[in-house]
């Protein structure tokens, strides 16, 4: 007769620990969502900061993430999320980034045509065109660009500040700034061989 007690309070003592649990523990970030392929974009978380606001009663707290955004075939972004939840503030900066992606002209679909310099605030990176087979010489967030924007061979390096968010901006500034032999003769009114260097074989380089 005492052990029918003891049945009865078994269940209740696993109360604690299951239950609400779960639920709070999905807010705490996605591994799965770090690099992930939604339709055609790729997409690429490259940090989560936690955030605090000082208000009236103490301090409240909140994640920051940022989230690169490209189609592997010229085109990427980038954007920036603050949610009291990570899954809410990565959907907030993976938004942003597809809003703000930009076309980026690439030589043969693999690299940039001509190398690049790019700022933003203390950041600065250089962004140099390499020949096939030399994969992507970068580390970083400036990584993740890269493979979001589909190019295969590029050498990058930041020589400014590690800021994760400069740098970000400082690569995308640099991207804007590359332009494709084809828009620079329409631009001067000339054919694209003739503002191209011909080849050590004597042949002419075609865009």
């Amino acid at each position: 007769m005492a052990t029918t007690p003891q049945n009865n309070e078994r269940p209740s003592r696993g109360r604690s620990g299951g239950g609400d649990r779960p639920q709070r523990g999905r807010g705490g970030g996605d591994n799965n969502s770090r690099d992930r392929e939604d339709g055609d974009l790729i997409e690429k978380l490259v940090g989560i900061n936690r955030v605090a606001k000082v208000v009236k009663g103490g301090r409240r707290f909140g994640f920051a993430a940022i989230v690169i955004v490209g189609d592997g075939k010229g085109r990427a972004g980038y954007g920036s999320g603050k949610a009291r939840e990570v899954p809410e503030a990565i959907r907030k900066a993976t938004e942003q980034a597809r809003r703000s992606m930009m076309r980026v002209p690439l030589r043969e679909g693999r690299t940039f045509h001509h190398d690049i310099i790019g700022h933003y605030g203390a950041g600065e990176v250089v962004v140099r065109a390499a020949r096939q087979g030399t994969g992507i010489i970068a580390g970083g967030p400036m990584r993740a660009i890269f493979e979001a924007l589909g190019v295969q061979d590029v050498v990058a390096k930041s020589v400014g500040t590690s800021n994760p968010h400069n740098m970000i901006k400082a690569t995308f500034d640099a991207l804007e700034r590359s332009v494709s032999p084809r828009t620079v003769a329409a631009r001067r009114g000339k054919k694209v061989s003739d503002i191209l260097p011909p080849r050590r074989d004597g042949q002419e380089v075609r865009e």
